[in-house]
């Protein structure tokens, strides 16, 4: 089980730190993703991080503002974002998938999704 949270209201140039925290699975044994859905788009996909922290993914459009980070004897991964703008306004979800060599960008190469978190950011 995978719940997200962290997610809000925040103005544009703001910072957000979103939450991961897992259970029944251990982040450092499982591929971590984030992706976000805003209304009327595909889901799409923010970042990853692999099992053994030696792959990190990081989509161009958040690339230099937003990192993904784990911390293992939390059982949680995190999406540190800054420099938000209105256009990162979505449905945040983390999700996790059993270690494999895949990108991180197919959604559909995720088995285990979060509930997601609400992140609205105003101009």
């Amino acid at each position: 089980q995978l719940q997200a949270s962290g997610g809000g209201l925040v103005q544009a140039g703001g910072s957000l730190r979103l939450s991961c925290a897992a259970s029944g699975l251990r982040v450092n044994r499982y591929d971590m993703g984030w992706f976000r859905q805003a209304p009327g788009k595909e889901r799409e996909p923010v970042a990853g991080i692999s099992w053994s922290g030696g792959r990190i993914y990081t989509a161009d459009s958040v690339k230099g503002r937003f990192s993904v980070s784990r911390d293992s004897a939390k059982n949680t991964v995190y999406l540190e974002m800054n420099s938000l703008k209105p256009e990162d306004t979505a449905v945040y979800y983390c999700a996790s998938r059993r270690s494999t060599v895949a990108g991180f960008s197919n959604p559909d190469a995720f088995a285990y999704w979060g509930q997601g978190t609400q992140v609205t950011v105003s101009s």
